[in-house]
């Protein structure tokens, strides 16, 4: 049994799904029942919130591994229990900045807590560290509905997006072998995209005339803070402005992990082509 937490969000829903197909048990927690409907047959789903670990403690019972999200607060207890009830394995999921230990940035203070939780709490680890999602293009989804104009920040930015289905089969490749144990991976698609190259290729695939209006960085920062902490603003600022996190670098660990290559950008457009024209 391996108990997943974030099930049914984008990286999680993934793990899932390739736990599932290889014929494992999978024991999903979930805020709300009614999202059990999503599951893949035959997942055991229990209802929890990783801020509050009293309603997670008793599902660590029987675990193999645990694929644990970062940034709660019920994280450390979560662990604790975990120990105690002898789960042999414990993937992580991280952030590619959380290796510079920039605790003055606040989403690599929170990913670089959450790796060292990991590392410290007695389990057998393993951290994954992906690139940007390539389904952070649904959140083009209001632009794309009003129009064929999108305005977009840092859109001459490579990143080498990553489908979550990918960092889902790492994540599962992790949790059923003792071989990625100590192990920290950064996992990356098989091709450095800007966001603008990125909507060149969903132009393509949708057969729409979309073009591309770059925010400057006070546009984009303004835009940030409508949407978020002040706290978290700055450190997207930091990483894609002044350039302090850069997730260009095309890697060969999704293959090396999992067997198989990437799926690439427009591969990844054509399995949500649905979602996108919706």
């Amino acid at each position: 049994m391996y108990l997943v937490t974030g099930a049914t969000g984008n990286v999680g829903s993934e793990v899932v799904r390739a736990l599932r197909a290889g014929g494992y048990p999978v024991r999903a927690v979930l805020r709300d029942a009614r999202a059990a409907a999503g599951l893949p047959a035959g997942t055991e789903h229990v209802i929890g919130d990783l801020d509050d670990a009293a309603t997670l403690v008793p599902a660590v019972e029987g675990v193999q591994g645990i694929f644990l999200l970062p940034g709660y607060t019920g994280n450390a207890e979560l662990l604790a229990a975990a120990v105690g009830a002898e789960v042999p394995r414990l993937v992580q999921l991280s952030g590619g900045s959380a290796g510079s230990r920039d605790l003055t940035n606040a989403v690599t203070a929170m990913m670089a807590q959450a790796e060292d939780l990991a590392t410290a709490s007695g389990l057998s680890w393993t951290i994954l560290r992906p690139a940007s999602f390539m389904s952070n293009t649904f959140r083009w989804l209001p632009q794309l509905r009003a129009g064929d104009e999108l305005r977009l920040p840092f859109a001459h930015v490579p990143t080498a997006v990553i489908d979550p289905a990918d960092i889902g089969a790492a994540a599962a490749a992790a949790l059923t072998s003792d071989e990625h144990a100590g192990r920290t991976y950064t996992l990356s698609g098989p091709e450095s995209l800007t966001p603008a190259d990125q909507i060149a290729i969903l132009a393509e695939e949708l057969a729409r005339p979309l073009s591309v209006i770059a925010l400057t960085d006070e546009e984009t920062y303004a835009d940030y803070l409508t949407q978020m902490p002040k706290a978290y603003a700055d450190a997207f600022m930091d990483f894609y402005s002044r350039g302090s996190l850069d997730e260009s670098a095309v890697l060969s660990t999704v293959t090396d992990l999992t067997g198989r290559a990437p799926a690439n950008y427009r591969d990844w457009i054509r399995a949500h082509k649905a979602d996108l024209e919706a």
